[in-house]
């Protein structure tokens, strides 16, 4: 080939590969990395991204050097001439392209393998998924149950997951991977955050009608900060006085976010005004313990007028002194009341 066509194609192919690596690099594409295992994960989707552009480059001045200089004139209607194909150009196209899967896959290989492999000491946490929402287990703190995810930085940490109902799936965008929840497995997810603030948890599987708020955060925080908490929420939680106890358990799990209870500052509506609980027991014709025990891991047993069944989650999977110490809280702020 003359130096000119190659001049123009080597033209052609940096214009185009520049204007992709420049869409590649500076929009914000992605989030912000907060886990070691999202930074190594980012490292393959660059090298897919470095590959495609190339490829790309490629493509692009082969097309448009093909449609300048070979295009036919406005009145040639003529057949081109005939053309067989090449076959050491044949085994290139496939060997290339084999060759960069292969290094793709080995890569991700790789990743994944380090991904997965635990540090020392662990934090080990519990994740239950349930139509429509997440809660987080802490073994080595009592069996503490939040609704938000704590975690220390820069510490590993188990996540060991299982549904009460469908298929969920946990993802938190910062830290990276996804995690399948599956009915009648308890599959395992390792994170290491790398930085700390507030980040979403997001179900991304279509788990029910309401699957677009099965939402809830991840809050990275230090060390010391994290064990300041984990402290204060056990000893909250096991405290005697159920005004302490059943407080920390509300606020801890999502339900201010649904109800409002003037006792603990709340105004959700989604759900109803847990200020009327003894007007609810008394329209059910239960004591109001009965009522609001069965409530809490039944909610379907009774559903309150003007509200669907099938929105709130049961929460019978909270351990029993937290559910013990919520329902007497309930309980005292209904007869307040």
């Amino acid at each position: 080939m003359r130096r000119g066509p190659i001049l123009a194609l080597l033209g052609i192919g940096t214009l185009a590969g520049g204007i992709a690596a420049a869409v590649a690099l500076l929009l914000p594409w992605l989030p912000p990395v907060a886990s070691t295992q999202r930074a190594r994960m980012d490292e393959v989707f660059w090298l897919v991204v470095v590959i495609c552009i190339v490829i790309f480059a490629i493509v692009v001045a082969a097309l448009v050097y093909s449609i300048l200089r070979f295009r036919a004139a406005p009145d040639d209607d003529s057949d081109g001439p005939p053309i067989h194909g090449h076959t050491g150009l044949e085994i290139v196209w496939t060997l290339v392209p084999t060759a960069l899967v292969t290094a793709i896959g080995i890569f991700s290989a790789i990743v994944l393998a380090r991904n997965d492999a635990l540090g020392s000491n662990p934090l080990r946490i519990n994740v239950t998924a349930q139509q429509f929402a997440w809660s987080f287990t802490y073994p080595e703190a009592k069996n503490l149950t939040t609704g938000t995810l704590h975690l220390p930085v820069n510490r590993s940490v188990l996540l060991t997951f299982t549904s009460k109902d469908v298929i969920h799936s946990f993802w938190v965008p910062e830290f990276g991977q996804k995690q399948d929840t599956v009915p009648g497995l308890h599959p395992t997810l390792h994170i290491t955050p790398n930085r700390i603030g507030t980040y979403p948890v997001i179900c991304t599987e279509l788990c029910g009608l309401g699957h677009a708020v099965m939402r809830t955060t991840a809050i990275v925080t230090s060390r010391a900060a994290f064990a300041k908490w984990l402290k204060g929420q056990t000893a909250a939680t096991s405290s005697p006085t159920p005004a302490v106890s059943g407080a920390a358990v509300f606020k801890n799990n999502p339900c201010g976010s649904c109800h409002t209870l003037s006792a603990a500052g709340s105004t959700g509506t989604i759900g109803p005004d847990l200020d009327k609980l003894a007007q609810y027991a008394q329209e059910a014709g239960q004591p109001l313990e009965q009522f609001v025990h069965t409530s809490i891991v039944d909610p379907n047993a009774y559903v309150q007028k003007h509200y669907p069944k099938n929105v709130m989650p049961p929460f019978a999977n909270l351990p029993k002194s937290q559910l013990d110490a919520l329902v007497q809280y309930l309980v005292q702020s209904a007869k307040k009341g």
